[in-house]
């Protein structure tokens, strides 16, 4: 078993190993845990009943969150002529086509989400491989593939936030840092949870929200009772 750091045991200590918390006092115990000299994430570990194996159970989407998550986000565009000039004006970090494919081939990455117009796509599907396993690759399902670029740069840049179930079922996102209220973040928190609720696929069987987790980035989980959260509006 891999030890931990002294902060680490001693935030642990302010925890109760098997108590399923409620949101806000959760929440609370996570900001009081953070040792760390910069601004720590606040992430959410949502374990779902579903089965990512099967096309229909699978998870995956974005939420714009109301407080955002406390990072500006590097915004990338592949469009020409007037949609370029929009995602321009729209204040994305980068516009181009393919002049941005072949420096993205050439090995450059320094971007933290990117945005096509549909026409792009067959020019952009060959960066496949570069930014399929980084996670950077369009997407319709996640509004990133869009004729409207004004909005989807607003949208990343005010806290948009994707989620996907990885292989076990497991949800990871960001809502936030421990400098903020804790009203936002729970605000953050709750919303995501609303969404996922939401698109719970209807080949889910059970009980959906198996189990929630926040935490910070140095920091211990702290468990959160999924029954409760599940049901509030």
């Amino acid at each position: 078993m891999p030890k931990h750091g002294k902060k680490y045991e001693e935030a642990a200590k302010l925890i109760e190993a098997n108590k399923l918390y409620e949101t806000e006092e959760a929440i609370e115990l996570a900001k009081k845990t953070a040792s760390a000299k910069f601004d720590e994430t606040v992430e959410v570990a949502i374990k779902l009943g579903v089965d990512p194996k099967h096309a229909d159970q699978q998870v995956r989407g974005a939420v714009v969150l109301p407080h955002g998550t406390g990072k500006t986000k590097t915004v990338l565009v592949f469009a020409k002529g007037e949609k370029a000039k929009e995602a321009e004006a729209a204040g994305a970090d980068f516009v181009g086509a393919d002049d941005l494919v072949a420096k993205i081939q050439g090995g450059w990455t320094e971007f933290d989400v990117a945005v096509a117009t549909p026409d792009m796509m067959g020019t952009v599907g060959r960066l496949g491989k570069v930014l399929g396993p980084k996670g950077l690759m369009p997407n319709p399902k996640v509004g990133t593939v869009t004729l409207d670029v004004t909005r989807a740069i607003n949208e990343i840049k005010a806290g948009k936030i994707e989620y996907r179930t990885d292989k076990a079922g497991n949800i990871h996102a960001p809502i936030g840092k421990t400098s903020f209220d804790n009203a936002k973040l729970i605000e953050n928190f709750q919303t995501l949870v609303d969404v996922l609720n939401k698109v719970k696929p209807a080949a889910a069987k059970g009980q959906y929200m198996r189990s929630i987790t926040v935490s910070t980035t140095m920091g211990p989980g702290v468990k959160v009772n999924p029954l409760k959260v599940s049901t509030k509006r």
